[in-house]
C-alpha cells in the first residue's frame, strides 16, 4: 500500500504523551516522519520521569520509539535528531544516553542550549525519520 505524498497524516499514539500546545506529537507524509521535540515526560501522568537528566533523555527517546512505530516507522530509520540541552554542562551525559539507541549509520545531529524548555525540562528531542517501503505505511515509493 503506498501513501499520497502529498498528504499529512498526523500520528497519534497513546504510549507517548499529548502535544502541549496547539501542534501534532507527529505527522507523516509519503516516506518521512516527523517528531515534534519530546520531553522525557512520563505519558501515563504528564510528569517528568524522575532521575535527571539521563532519565529526561531515555525517557524522551521512548516517546519518540513509540511515535514513530505508530508512524511504521522506528529508531533505526531516523535520518536527523535535534537535541535541545538546559544546560550544555549535560552534553557528555545526555550523548551518553543517546549512544544507547544507536549502533551506526548514525543519523545527522544538532545540540544546543537553550534558555528554557517547556516545563521546565533539561533536554528535549526531535527526530526526522523514514519509513521504510514494504510496510503498509511506508514509503510511496
Amino acid at each position: 500500500m503506498s501513501h499520497d505524498c502529498t498528504k499529512k497524516e498526523i500520528i497519534v499514539c497513546e504510549d507517548a504523551p499529548k502535544a502541549l500546545g496547539p501542534y501534532s506529537a507527529a505527522v507523516a507524509t509519503g516516506c518521512l516522519v516527523f517528531v515534534s521535540g519530546q520531553l522525557g515526560l512520563d505519558p501515563a501522568t504528564g510528569d517528568f520521569v524522575p532521575g535527571g537528566v539521563e532519565a529526561q533523555a531515555r525517557q524522551a527517546f521512548k516517546n519518540i520509539k513509540a511515535l514513530l512505530e505508530a508512524a511504521g516507522s522506528g529508531l533505526p530509520y531516523i535520518v536527523k535528531a535535534t537535541v535541545f540541552l538546559k544546560d550544555m554542562a549535560d552534553f557528555a551525559a545526555v550523548n551518553a544516553v543517546y549512544a544507547e539507541h544507536f549502533t551506526g549509520d548514525f543519523p545527522a545531529r544538532s545540540a544546543v542550549q537553550v534558555c528554557a524548555l517547556p516545563k521546565a525540562g533539561l533536554v528535549e528531542i526531535e527526530v526526522i525519520a523514514v519509513r521504510p517501503k514494504g510496510d503498509e505505511k511506508g514509503c510511496c515509493h
